[in-house]
């Protein structure tokens, strides 16, 4: 019995999480049970115990294999044979985001990842404020033991992150362009939020990066449902540009505070690489190709614009007179 299938399960793999205060017998044989997680418990308890799992066991996540034996059970959580976890992070827009998918994937919950992220001392110590906190993460996918704190997490983060701006001349790219890695970051974040065209992406940046020289408002609707908190919003309309917030751009010149979310590599990239335009407009074609039309003036946007608008109205009416024949 000691050799052969020991798991209680039908799926491929399950984990045994043994938490931070409770690597002691009672606890972990209570986890196990409570989770079907091995048939027969009183034998494992009997063999952990002779085999010196509970003076040796720590803190982690261990991955139990469907039908794996009593015998390499023990000896993984004796020699702590931990199973690491990978955090995928993507686009993210809020802290309470960030916190949600930290704490979905590690020991620490929401609040504890929470309370670190708002905590000015923790946020100084990364070299960062609460506007500009999520400045230190690259989307990416990074490995760490389920059981790391947050402060170790985070400092993993702000290396990478550094690593990250070292790399293909970063900081030498936004220094000639006159601004800091942080303040990259926060134009990356709004046209992360334009547009999913790779091939245009310079082309938005470049108008954002030609009105805040021009002294002109950037004018960025996502920044509105940044101030809002509402990222379900559609259209923008006036009364959506009346909130009062530093994130408003079009009541405030120059840059927002901080980023909106959490850019990709190839949205930075193209920052970095935007192209030097003289475009100060841009709008979605009317052919709802995802792609954008480029203005470097207002009479001519506006034109542009209007053809949008129409076949938006077309488009719309003839949704509406689907839907009354098909009742």
């Amino acid at each position: 019995m000691v050799m052969g299938s020991a798991t209680a399960f039908n799926e491929n793999k399950k984990y045994l999480l043994v938490y931070t205060g409770k690597s002691d017998e009672a606890s972990v044989m209570n986890y196990i049970k409570e989770h079907d997680l091995i048939k027969h418990p009183g034998l494992f308890e009997l063999l952990a115990g002779k085999t010196g799992v509970w003076k040796r066991l720590k803190p982690g996540r261990f991955e139990i294999k469907k039908g794996e034996s009593l015998l390499n059970i023990t000896r993984m959580l004796r020699n702590n044979r931990q199973t690491a976890v990978k955090l995928v992070i993507n686009k993210l827009r809020t802290k309470g985001d960030l916190a949600s998918t930290i704490a979905k994937n590690f020991e620490a919950d929401s609040s504890e990842v929470s309370e670190f992220i708002n905590n000015p001392d923790s946020a100084a110590k990364l070299e960062v404020n609460e506007n500009t906190f999520m400045t230190i993460v690259i989307p990416n996918t990074y490995t760490l033991y389920w059981n790391t704190s947050p402060s170790k997490i985070f400092r993993r983060l702000k290396s990478e992150s550094e690593s990250f701006w070292k790399k293909n001349n970063r900081l030498d790219k936004a220094e000639k362009l006159g601004f800091t890695p942080d303040q990259i970051y926060t134009i990356a974040s709004i046209v992360e939020e334009e547009t999913n065209q790779q091939d245009e992406k310079g082309n938005v940046a470049s108008v954002y990066i030609n009105r805040f020289r021009s002294g002109m408002p950037l004018g960025a609707d996502p920044t509105i449902k940044f101030a809002l908190n509402d990222f379900s919003l559609k259209r923008i309309y006036e009364k959506h540009l009346q909130v009062v917030s530093p994130y408003n751009t079009y009541r405030n010149r120059g840059l927002p505070p901080g980023p909106i979310c959490t850019p990709s590599s190839k949205t930075i990239d193209a920052v970095l690489n935007s192209p030097k335009t003289d475009y100060m407009f841009f709008v979605a074609k009317s052919d709802f190709s995802g792609h954008h039309t480029f203005s470097t003036n207002y009479a001519e946007h506006l034109q542009h614009a209007k053809e949008y608008q129409k076949a938006l109205d077309e488009l719309i009416l003839r949704k509406q007179n689907a839907a009354k024949s098909a009742m």
